[in-house]
């Protein structure tokens, strides 16, 4: 449904995006993950035509963005990082407004925004000045404007950012609600979006691609150790000490407030440790597997010790 191949978009001697290229299946929800300045936000206007591109292609639903521009405009629906609200218009009002911008047909209008209206909540505000809601509904209305012209593909831009917790649980649920009926692609710096939200990601750094795939693939493809942590009454330093003895353990170092020891993949030793704790009186109050999960990989890629 997506696809970018080599794409690079330069800024005279700056280079924002460099050779990226990947792909985000139909129906999927799908992360743009990187630091500030990665690259993401010009990626997404690339995608929407708001930007050229100096090199490469990009297509939604199988047409070229570039070439096709009217014909994507049509399918994408997108929601920038600071929507481009009127506070003097009611809901209804913008949204019947964007809906002429997106040549919705006239006879279609009335049901398309109370459509939009319907699948992001906003019935109890629809009838009042966007400048007298709160920000998460502002929010709302953004991505109502996104899905009036009921689009096969959304391009979000950082959707939660300045959204209190509530707000956000409300929009990753909202988001959550169009998966299959929409090819999604979230750009966020935030972990929380991607593992709460989305099926796979993207993760770029400095423009370049770093890492591509479902968030299982990704964490199983990065070698790691298996292992356990453990949080123990008493004792973290003697306990560590003795674990590190265990045939098999490679590590156990204090770490937090518990102490977190390693094997190799394959091997399991908790049995081995949760005699050894017991038999020393350390006192076990927890004990959890320890696994490579998003957060891990992220802080790998970005730091630059794994790359695809």
């Amino acid at each position: 449904m997506i696809a970018v191949e080599h794409l690079v978009k330069r800024y005279g001697d700056l280079v924002a995006v460099q050779d990226l290229s990947f792909t985000v299946e139909e129906g999927r929800i799908w992360g743009l993950l990187g630091p500030n300045a990665a690259g993401k936000t010009t990626t997404m206007r690339i995608l929407t035509g708001f930007l050229p591109a100096s090199e490469g292609k990009a297509s939604v639903g199988g047409f070229d963005v570039f070439e096709k521009a009217e014909t994507v405009k049509r399918i994408l629906g997108y929601l920038p990082e600071n929507p481009p609200l009127y506070p003097d218009q009611t809901v209804t009002e913008y949204l019947g407004f964007v809906a002429d911008l997106k040549k919705v047909p006239s006879g279609k209008k009335k049901d398309a925004v109370a459509r939009a209206v319907k699948a992001t909540g906003l019935e109890s505000v629809k009838g009042r000045l966007i400048k007298n809601i709160s920000r998460g509904y502002k929010q709302r209305v953004g991505l109502a404007q996104a899905l009036v012209h009921d689009p096969k593909v959304l391009i979000l831009d950082e959707p939660t950012i300045g959204l209190d917790p509530a707000q956000i649980r409300e929009i990753r649920g909202l988001i959550q609600s169009l998966r299959g009926e929409r090819t999604i692609i979230l750009s966020t710096h935030i972990l929380a979006e991607v593992t709460q939200t989305c099926d796979g990601v993207v993760i770029i750094n400095e423009g370049r691609l770093k890492a591509s795939g479902s968030l299982a693939a990704l964490t199983a493809s990065v070698e790691h150790k298996d292992g356990v942590a453990l949080k123990l009454r008493r004792s973290a330093d003697e306990a560590a000490a003795a674990l590190v003895m265990i045939p098999g353990v490679e590590k156990a170092v204090r770490e937090d407030d518990g102490i977190r020891v390693e094997w190799k993949p394959g091997a399991d030793l908790r049995e081995e440790v949760t005699r050894l704790v017991v038999e020393k009186g350390f006192g076990l109050l927890e004990m959890r597997p320890i696994t490579m999960n998003i957060e891990d990989l992220y802080l790998k890629i970005v730091s630059g010790g794994v790359e695809q």
